[in-house]
């Protein structure tokens, strides 16, 4: 897949610089060129010397070095690539980009170039969650560059949250899968479809500080929702609370509950399709507090209620979709148990992938899924959230196509 691409990759600063090495190492052990750029900020993190031995390539660092303007210069360095990669992608270097400033190297090739952008965003969770910086992501999707991650973790200034660097191997399968989405242009089959799409967690309140809900970061279903709407459908997104960006062309529902959720839903109908990639929780507290519960000795006791069923209600409902899509997040017998949630819930298909927490999946940048329908078990081996996000569209895509007209004997 990457033999012979060339791909250009720009270093940020930050601690997560220190990736790019074994992102450069990954990619030419898979064929591709690469040659970087590394800014200011960035060589304070990794040197030149060793972008340089690994890319076996010349670094270019100085917008005005005589030298390389003269040889190359900014602009033919900007076109002469495949691909560009930007990461570390910082909160600063987005910034610049969704500015359109230029003020150094890495900002001006970027300005410069008609070339597809890849961006791996790696920062601090308060700068990531910073409005500032979601709006900036906002535009710079909206412009046509793409994202791999961040993802969730520990990080080097000792906080927990989103803002973690992509791993190289997410970037190399990122790459991998923006660069053949490139040779074969998305085709526009479901213009004219409306297409609902859940994402994300529900948080189901204890009290006004406290709430019950899980790990999904809503990465998958966002990618869904951007892989669909790529198609040319009308797609709504109800979404539960995430950290990702709204897909570009998407319309976005903000949702806190499950019953929040299932009101969204019922409103966005009709729909000729309904992918329920959200993890809605099971269970809410019967009577959440209106005051935070104060610790007094012994635990509080929580009596718990059944949240509605998402997926059942609409596969069941009178204004039910042509086509009804589950997914199913199990951590044991993931096929076995995704087969008896597909009849148990009335929908035409369930994507069911191992959420156990050596996998990843949950917060991650990658997915192995199973499709199962009535034609069987299709098994997906593990690949970016985008590739199999667009994968389940084609599918999709494909359901919705009128039947062929019967063939008349003359």
């Amino acid at each position: 897949m990457l033999t012979g691409r060339r791909i250009l990759l720009i270093v940020g600063g930050g601690i997560a610089a220190y990736k790019s090495l074994d992102l450069v190492r990954r990619l030419r052990e898979r064929g591709a060129r690469v040659r970087c750029v590394l800014t200011g900020a960035g060589a304070e993190f990794v040197t030149p010397l060793s972008l340089s031995a690994l890319s076996e390539d010349r670094v270019y660092r100085d917008l005005f070095d005589l030298t390389d303007e003269s040889e190359m210069g900014h602009i033919q360095l900007s076109r002469d690539a495949d691909l560009l990669v930007v990461a570390p992608a910082t909160a600063d270097l987005m910034a610049k980009m969704a500015a359109g400033l230029a003020d150094d190297l890495a900002s001006t090739v970027l300005l410069a170039t008609d070339t597809p952008v890849l961006a791996a965003p790696a920062m601090n969770v308060r700068m990531y969650e910073h409005p500032a910086t979601r709006r900036n992501m906002a535009t710079l999707a909206g412009d046509g560059v793409a994202f791999v991650g961040p993802n969730e973790g520990a990080m080097a200034c000792g906080e927990f949250g989103a803002g973690r660097m992509a791993e190289p191997l997410e970037i190399v399968a990122a790459v991998e899968a923006r660069l053949q989405a490139l040779a074969a242009p998305v085709p526009r089959d479901l213009a004219g479809r409306r297409i609902l799409v859940t994402s994300g967690p529900t948080h189901e309140p204890i009290d006004p500080v406290r709430y019950i809900a899980n790990r999904s970061s809503g990465k998958q279903g966002h990618a869904v929702a951007a892989a669909l709407a790529a198609r040319g459908a009308e797609v709504v997104l109800v979404s539960g609370p995430v950290q990702e960006a709204d897909p570009p062309g998407v319309r976005v529902i903000p949702v806190e509950s499950a019953r929040d959720m299932l009101a969204a839903c019922e409103a966005a109908l009709p729909v000729d399709a309904a992918v329920f990639t959200a993890a809605v929780a099971d269970w809410r507290v019967e009577s959440a507090a209106g005051q935070k519960i104060k610790k007094s000795g012994a635990p509080p006791v929580l009596a718990l209620a059944e949240n509605p069923d998402i997926l059942a209600t609409i596969s069941h409902h009178a204004q039910r979709p042509r086509l009804v899509v589950g997914f199913a997040a199990e951590t044991e017998n993931v096929v076995e148990a995704a087969r008896a949630k597909r009849q148990r819930k009335g929908c035409d298909w369930i994507v069911a992938n191992d959420v156990s927490p050596a996998t990843g999946t949950f917060g991650g940048g990658q997915n192995e899924v199973h499709l199962i329908s009535d034609a069987g078990d299709e098994h997906w081996p593990k690949a970016d959230k985008a590739a199999i996000a667009a994968r389940l569209a084609a599918r999709i895509a494909a359901a919705l196509q009128p039947p062929a007209a019967p063939q008349v004997a003359p």
